[in-house]
């Protein structure tokens, strides 16, 4: 199982590429960022991979619905070439709440959505000819769009329900997780999206996984701390079905905090369930980060 950091890239681009930075510094080579409400994800990875040369960037994730398949297709082979062939494009389906509330577009039949989304963008990610006509998404392209001479990022579903893990590993290189726990990646996660691969005659699936992690003595404080400030990921559907799927309460039900023994424990149970990549959320105090990264590092030096 690799090891990856999550990179905050909501603040000034000057503060990103500091904190990138320092993560490389730290011995991280791998680096995961969202796309929620403020700067251009893609596009600040464009400008970071350019000052970091032996770094991985990720999105995890880009939401569709405000991206033609076109669009996205081209911006993502730009942003591969500009950093050398480092970008794994993570994309998913956001929230009902922020499709129809916020963009004004219908959050209706997400999973078939996506389905006639990814038929049109994986072919175009790898500069192929395109004519797909879908009952919402239709796309069209004679060559390739965006750069001509790149090779194709990796494309990865943000899926968790049975129809999006079956779409990620018959149309996709893997699948991206958030809250969702060990044992449901086991039981469920795992043998939906590698059978599904199976079937369609693709590799084995990536299966990037995110959770907050801490190494630390004061285990009940980060667990407050956590249901705090991700409480609403208790809350959004999606999420409260993988929670209650794995019997947790809350988002610190499925983190990965205690002493570095402890954690490295953690971190091997995700390895033996399936997961392919690790990307931490660090959830430790000031005076516990440093441990915490230390753990990490121990772990990807296995």
């Amino acid at each position: 199982m690799d090891i990856a950091i999550g990179l905050t890239a909501d603040g000034p681009l000057d503060q990103t590429i500091e904190l990138a930075s320092q993560l490389r510094a730290r011995g991280f080579t791998r680096m995961w960022s969202s796309q929620i409400l403020g700067p251009d994800t893609l596009t600040v990875l464009a400008i970071v991979g350019r000052e970091l040369r032996d770094v991985d960037f990720g999105t995890a994730v880009v939401p569709i619905q405000p991206r033609h398949p076109a669009m996205l297709a081209a911006q993502a082979r730009t942003v591969q070439e500009a950093i050398g062939g480092r970008l794994s494009l993570g994309v998913g389906l956001s929230h009902q709440r922020i499709v129809e509330g916020m963009w004004g577009i219908s959050f209706d039949r997400p999973a078939s959505y996506m389905e006639e989304y990814l038929a049109a963008l994986a072919p175009m990610l790898h500069g192929q000819p395109v004519a797909a006509k879908g009952e919402r998404v239709s796309a069209f392209a004679t060559g390739p769009v965006g750069p001509k001479e790149v090779r194709a990022p990796s494309l990865l579903v943000a899926a968790l329900g049975p129809k999006m893990l079956e779409l990620a590993g018959t149309l996709t290189d893997g699948t991206l997780l958030w809250m969702t726990g060990v044992k449901t990646i086991a039981s469920h996660v795992t043998p939906t999206i590698k059978g599904a691969a199976a079937g369609a005659g693709r590799p084995a699936p990536r299966i990037v996984c995110s959770l907050p992690i801490a190494v630390t003595g004061d285990v009940r404080a980060t667990r407050e701390k956590v249901n705090e400030t991700l409480a609403i990921y208790g809350r959004l559907p999606s999420y409260r079905a993988m929670l209650d799927r794995e019997g947790a309460a809350g988002p610190a039900d499925v983190g990965l905090f205690g002493s570095r023994e402890q954690v490295l424990e953690q971190l091997d149970d995700l390895a033996q369930a399936g997961v392919t990549e690790f990307s931490a959320v660090v959830s430790a105090s000031a005076d516990d980060r440093d441990a915490t990264y230390d753990a990490l590092n121990e772990f990807a030096r296995r």
